[in-house]
């Protein structure tokens, strides 16, 4: 029995000895207690239900208490919370749930089918560190809401068309005649590299054919930096697809279908300010030249999405993005989404620190670390685990000095060396003859307080995990694997595994590191990161 499952019956209980249903339990959840608490988990609901219920808190929880007393050891505490202990029967066969692939999974995501577009970086310079930081969010996510049971398709939107590539083909043809592009061209040295290795018969090219030729070796790259940070997409979308599919103008049929689309100083606009209270104004959809906007492609793009059966859009997009999110939500929700069924995630921009000195970087003038530059300095797993360890909205600063740290300083090896030396332990049983599979009799077990610490650790991964989903951030999962390692380091100082003399307790103990390794290597994985033997 999962621990949500758990909450389940004792929510049941509580809605009986209160005779209330629906909302007015919403407030009901079990949450992991303060250290310093004896308690498994704690219910915060009575304080809430104070004012509905028309009684003191704690005496709301002195009455929850007796209720849910023949699932669970239940004690009220002032000002109205009730603490709870599990049964040890129930924490033995929660750890053996872990096992199961399948565990986390829950109907209500079984239902979703998501698509999930991420980075998505204009083909006309490499990947930057921002892209980095987009691709982890995405990645981390898209691997949560599957193990929670969602169909995922995770996609790559190439703008390969428009006038950014036309820049850039004007660009890479400067730099081949020996000349510098212009000044609002693409200024970066990976430019030179390609001009220096075109073909003599590129001097005839057209401008069309030098960006078609730039655009397909960035793209190259993009691919090749995405694979070595460890995000595989399944489906790289090119935005010349949508246009000879004749996307934008299925799209602009579509909303003037649905009275969304109106004619004004000879150009089309999309009427949003009537629409939602998200969009503060009308958009154009159509120049006056007859020249689409990015915005109608944008849209085009998303209507697309809907037509291929996904019943939920994420985009993530970075900072310099903002103030496009309200057009945009205006616009799926005109195309039938509906609220709630696209959500657009903003991250913020990457600042690189080396020593005590922050490093500038600007895209355009060429100035600037690349992902694949930092990747190659410090590893793709201390990479993704320091962009997963804040949350999207708030700014970061990567430490490389502190990212190729191998010490427990270095917050990814911290965690690693858990597995790693866990993997040592069933090593060393190994030679001392202590079969790590042996069993152990439940009943005879009397759990101290650091294994019942780590036992409880291990059950609120699937907590973490729908805490991710909920604020669309795994930086709760770099903050649960964090704290499960320092359980560990706590258990292992003052619990000896090993006892050949004493068989059962080794048997049990080892059993409950197996589940610790498994927890780890299991959160790395959401992550992206590995979870090494060795280190």
């Amino acid at each position: 029995m999962k621990l949500t499952t758990l909450e389940v019956g004792l929510k049941s209980r509580a809605a009986s000895a209160f005779a209330l249903e629906g909302e007015a339990l919403a407030a009901f959840h079990l949450a992991a207690p303060p250290p310093h608490i004896d308690a498994d988990a704690s219910v915060a609901w009575p304080i809430a239900g104070a004012k509905l219920l028309k009684k003191p808190p704690l005496k709301i929880a002195e009455e929850l208490a007796a209720a849910l007393s023949s699932d669970c050891e239940a004690k009220a505490v002032p000002p109205g919370f009730v603490n709870v202990k599990f049964k040890d029967a129930f924490l033995f066969e929660a750890l053996k749930e872990l096992e199961d692939p399948a565990c986390f999974a829950r109907p209500d995501y079984k239902a979703e089918n998501i698509n999930l577009e991420f980075v998505s970086a204009n083909p006309t310079g490499p990947m930057h560190l921002a892209s980095g930081r987009g691709a982890t969010l995405g990645d981390s996510l898209a691997r949560i809401y599957r193990a929670l049971g969602a169909r995922v398709s995770t996609e790559f939107y190439v703008n390969n068309v428009g006038k950014q590539v036309e820049l850039l083909g004007v660009s890479l043809k400067a730099r081949f005649n020996g000349q510098e592009p212009p000044e609002n061209g693409y200024q970066g040295a990976y430019l030179k590299d390609m001009a220096a290795a075109l073909p003599k018969e590129a001097a005839g090219w057209t401008d069309t054919q030098f960006s078609e030729h730039a655009v397909t070796g960035m793209l190259k790259l993009h691919r090749e930096d995405m694979k070595a940070f460890g995000v595989e997409f399944d489906r790289w979308f090119l935005e010349s697809e949508l246009h000879a599919a004749g996307g934008p103008a299925k799209a602009l049929a579509t909303l003037k279908e649905r009275g969304m689309a109106y004619d004004k100083d000879n150009a089309v606009w999309f009427g949003s300010s009537s629409e939602l209270e998200s969009d503060d104004k009308d958009r154009v959809l159509v120049k006056a030249d007859g020249r689409n906007t990015y915005f109608l492609n944008d849209i085009a793009y998303h209507l697309n999405k809907f037509s291929r059966g996904f019943t939920r859009l994420i985009d993530i997009w970075g900072a310099d993005h903002h103030g496009y999110v309200p057009r945009m939500e205006a616009a799926v929700g005109a195309l039938g989404g509906g609220q709630g069924k696209f959500k657009v995630l903003i991250h913020q921009q990457v600042a690189l620190k080396r020593g005590e000195e922050l490093v500038k970087m600007s895209k355009r003038a060429g100035d600037f670390i690349s992902l694949k530059e930092l990747v190659e300095d410090v590893g793709a797993d201390a990479c993704r685990f320091f962009f997963a360890a804040r949350g999207p909205h708030t700014h970061l600063t990567f430490d490389v000095e502190l990212a190729k740290k191998k010490s427990n300083d270095n917050p990814v090896f911290y965690v690693q060396y858990v597995h790693a030396r866990i993997a040592s332990i069933f090593a060393n049983a190994a030679e001392k003859g202590v079969d790590p599979a042996a069993g152990f009799d439940q009943a005879g077990i009397v759990i101290n307080a650091d294994e019942r610490a780590l036992m409880m650790k291990l059950l609120w991964l699937e907590k973490t995990l729908l805490d991710c989903v909920r604020d669309s951030s795994p930086h709760h999962l770099t903050t649960y694997l964090t704290e499960l390692a320092a359980n560990f380091h706590s258990f292992y100082d003052r619990n000896k595994v090993l006892d050949p003399s004493n068989k059962e307790t080794s048997a049990y103990r080892l059993f409950l590191l197996k589940a610790v390794q498994g927890v780890i290597a299991r959160g790395l994985g959401f992550l992206g990161v590995s979870a090494p033997e060795r280190m």
